[in-house]
């Protein structure tokens, strides 16, 4: 039976969700195949989150816990994940594709002289011990399935999969590891927060050049997400037009979203925007063009104005919560 490894992500105290998302593709994987499903904490005063992650679908948890640790560092991750993938066999070994995977991911590779696969969106079994998965390419028009054979490196795209949301049997064990390192942590420095993230929202409203101006999006998209307690969101062109800022954008350059409910109005579905919104469980696409993409991928395609239509859920829903 092989090992899948899922290393974990720590960010402001907590693990990030980008984590159990790597959690839900490991298992999925690894019911297919027989594989065991390991995790993989790095930092330093880490026990608690260990075992969090290990009782939430990591499974048996591996910890590094160590000074050396308490910020990211390309060579004490890289050390430390090899250990971890040495020790547990792993065949693949799950990473974000976050700044800090970016960095740590092919290095593993490298090191472990195995292949890397990168900003992966789905994972599966392939022949001979390998793996498939598809990656997007040419900024979201085409979904490339890349095959490895062996041990196998893989980052994958935050949104890309739900977060797990399960449990496990299957405590920490520390692990020991040579953390040595030439790279010295300077600081950390987070962009300013907008308090948007698309990513966790259950419901998402949003809107495109349709909409007509800025000023529309407060009046008309902004009081529907929020009476249904969801996020704005926005299309390219609306970002691009200097309308919102670039963490409300969905799509293959913005953010990639996977909500319970998404509501397209006035856009007309490049395919730039679908990459980024089409694993939603429910889609409702408002375009007064019938031949509009969005309606392609949406579960229910009105054909109308949106101005009609928006401020009439806006009224129903306030309605029906009293």
């Amino acid at each position: 039976m092989g090992t899948i490894l899922v290393v974990a992500e720590i960010q402001k105290g907590a693990i990030r969700e980008a984590s159990y998302e790597l959690v839900s593709a490991a298992r999925s994987v690894a019911e297919a195949g027989g594989h065991e499903v390991n995790g993989l904490v790095i930092g330093s005063g880490v026990g608690d989150l260990a075992s969090e992650f290990a009782s939430k679908g990591a499974g048996k948890t591996l910890v590094v816990d160590d000074a050396a640790a308490e910020n990211y560092n390309v060579d004490v991750w890289s050390k430390a994940i090899r250990a971890a993938a040495d020790s547990t066999g792993a065949d693949l070994i799950l990473i974000s594709n976050t700044p800090a995977g970016w960095d740590v991911a092919p290095r593993i590779a490298a090191g472990l002289d195995c292949a890397f696969v990168s900003d992966t969106i789905s994972a599966e079994n392939g022949e001979g011990g390998g793996f498939n998965f598809l990656r997007r390419i040419f900024n979201g028009k085409l979904d490339a399935e890349v095959s490895t054979s062996g041990r196998t490196v893989a980052s994958m795209q935050p949104g890309a999969q739900a977060a797990f949301e399960g449990s496990s049997e299957g405590g920490t064990e520390a692990l020991s590891a040579d953390l040595s390192a030439t790279a010295k942590f300077v600081e950390t420095k987070i962009a300013e927060s907008t308090g948007v993230d698309l990513t966790k929202a259950d419901i998402i409203v949003s809107g495109g050049r349709g909409v007509g101006d800025p000023e529309k999006f407060t009046e008309v998209i902004q009081p529907l997400a929020e009476i249904l307690g969801g996020a704005m969101g926005a299309s390219r062109p609306v970002v691009d037009a200097g309308w919102l800022d670039h963490p409300y954008q969905v799509g293959s350059s913005g953010q990639i979203v996977a909500p319970k409910l998404y509501i397209a109005a006035g856009i007309s579905g490049a395919i730039q925007h679908l990459v980024g919104m089409k694993a939603s469980n429910f889609i409702v696409a408002i375009n007064k063009d019938p031949d509009a993409p969005i309606f392609e991928v949406a579960d229910v395609g009105i054909v109308a104005d949106l101005f009609d239509i928006i401020p009439a859920l806006t009224a129903a829903v306030s309605e029906a919560k009293g």
